[in-house]
């Protein structure tokens, strides 16, 4: 663990303040692994006087970077790119030592930041307006689009790193510098990334600024930069208590953001369904991230056909569950981030007990030190049970079962959540009507694979209580750039648009 931590430049108490220097003058935390309950290193956090400098300095480092070409933006994001292939096997490491993912999934995250990086060096030479046709002769009619200024990034801690790196890259082609806000709960892996950051803008002549990090908690750095006038774009990924609170703050003063909430996600299983892929799906989808994931599968809706061949598949993957440490590659399922987490899946397990629920297996605490720990819980569960329609952040699964399709949707949709569904059948009409108008109502609906592990090159996102933003892939830039309408007149008159006339007398010229 030592030589993971001194390899990416972590002290045993370090800085959690970035602007081109390091420094924080704020309270200090400490930071305790999942893992084993051992203290990894602690993190001095921001002050009043360290966010108003640190925003300034952002300010700065974009006036500069705004008017750097696209493409040479690109080649800074194309070296950190590299710069975190390198690396990919240390931040692999960390950030299971912070989250307690297991290894595999701890370097599929920085595999992620990867992927963005090289989407984002692409995209520098696409940041493509149009020409449209203008209705008055000898004139051009256009749209551009312009860096939009500093941009505010909060994680949450069950993807530290990913999701910065989703808005941070394409936001740094896009001309745009980022201001950071971690979970407290995963400082390290962000300061680690932001030393990455600063070795590899200093080495190309970027402003080191364009990636500042801001550690604190909601009243000292999250609450100041919802309400700062000068920060345009807060996207924010959280409960969804959270993004409320903050987009009532934002939208309030005009500034714009991206919700990344809840999602309470459910998968149905058709009677023509490929029912090994499925319950391998749901396994993946539920215990994957120790259901610690936005995607998590937290709903599966089995035609009461096939109900009982998918229960008993996947109690049998249960009880085979390898539950431990997550740095061995042989274990599937870590740790919870913290004793809070496992003591609210508690209380929803009771809750379903309550509502007339039946636990199929699992669901107990374990006896570990960190006191992290706990069995993955299956259950049955009805649509309308009230804990149902809440997102439980944690390994607990509901079985339910339909009779005919559209009762399944039904099912599927009657939660406030809109994030990723999906659908395991073999009917390619059922198949096309779960992705229409009529089908999903989620922001990601996917056929023959799981709700969980979605590719960086579309754009991720949901719909009603999930927030309705968009991040990644597709044309998620244009949410890093301000749009701009331009209209040239090359020629000698003045024509009005919608053919009026207007002031034509003597000396008024031509409308």
């Amino acid at each position: 663990m030592e030589t993971v931590l001194e390899k990416l430049g972590i002290s045993d108490v370090n800085d959690g303040v970035f602007d081109g220097e390091w420094r924080g003058s704020g309270a200090k935390i400490d930071k305790i692994s999942p893992i084993d309950g051992r203290r990894l290193a602690s993190v001095r956090t921001a002050s009043d006087d360290d966010y108003n400098k640190a925003i300034a300095r952002a300010h700065e480092a974009f006036s500069k970077w705004r008017v750097t070409p696209a493409p040479v933006r690109g080649e800074t994001v194309r070296r950190l790119g590299n710069a975190l292939r390198e690396m990919k096997h240390e931040l692999g490491q960390i950030v299971t030592l912070e989250t307690g993912k297991i290894i595999a999934e701890g370097e599929g995250e920085v595999q992620e930041m990867i992927d963005i990086c090289d989407l984002a060096v692409g995209q520098a030479r696409m940041l493509y307006g149009l020409t449209i046709q203008s209705e008055r002769p000898s004139h051009r009619l256009m749209e551009q689009w312009h860096p939009l200024g500093v941009v505010a990034v909060i994680t949450a801690f069950n993807f530290p790193v990913a999701v910065w790196s989703w808005n941070a890259a394409l936001a740094a082609v896009c001309g745009d510098a980022t201001v950071w806000k971690p979970s407290e709960k995963t400082p390290l892996t962000a300061i680690a990334v932001t030393k990455i950051c600063e070795r590899v803008c200093r080495e190309t002549g970027a402003d080191p600024a364009i990636f500042t990090l801001l550690m604190g908690d909601r009243k000292t750095v999250g609450q100041k930069l919802a309400d700062d006038a000068r920060i345009p774009l807060v996207s924010a990924t959280g409960s969804v208590n959270m993004g409320l609170n903050v987009a009532k703050t934002v939208h309030g003063r005009l500034g714009r953001t991206i919700m990344e909430l809840g999602g309470n996600n459910a998968l149905i299983v058709a009677p023509s369904a490929d029912l090994d892929m499925a319950t391998q799906s749901i396994f993946f989808g539920a215990v994957g991230t120790a259901g610690q994931r936005c995607t998590s599968t937290r709903r599966v809706i089995v035609h009461e056909s096939v109900a009982p061949k998918v229960r008993r598949k996947l109690l049998a993957a249960y009880k085979s569950l390898a539950i431990g440490n997550p740095l061995d590659r042989k274990t599937v399922m870590g740790p919870l981030i913290d004793k809070n987490a496992v003591d609210m899946v508690q209380h929803s397990i009771q809750r379903l007990k309550d509502e007339g629920g039946e636990v199929l297996y699992g669901g107990e605490r374990l006896t570990v030190p960190g006191d992290c720990y706990m069995k993955p819980c299956l259950a049955t569960g009805k649509p309308d049970f009230d804990i149902v329609k809440h997102e439980t952040f944690g390994p607990l699964l509901y079985l339910m079962t339909y009779r005919d399709f559209d009762e399944a949707v039904a099912i599927h949709n009657n939660v406030p959540q809109g994030l990723t569904s999906s659908i395991f059948t073999n009917d390619v009409r059922e198949a096309e009507k779960f992705v229409s108008a009529v089908g999903s109502d989620c922001g990601i609906a996917n056929v023959n694979t799981g709700t969980s592990g979605a590719e960086i090159g579309g754009a991720f996102g949901g719909e009603k209580n999930t927030g309705g933003g968009r991040e990644s892939g597709s044309d998620c830039w244009k949410s890093y750039m301000r749009r701009q309408t331009n209209t040239i007149n090359f020629s000698s008159e003045l024509p009005l648009a919608q053919g009026i006339q207007f002031g034509a007398g003597e000396g008024s010229g031509t409308a």
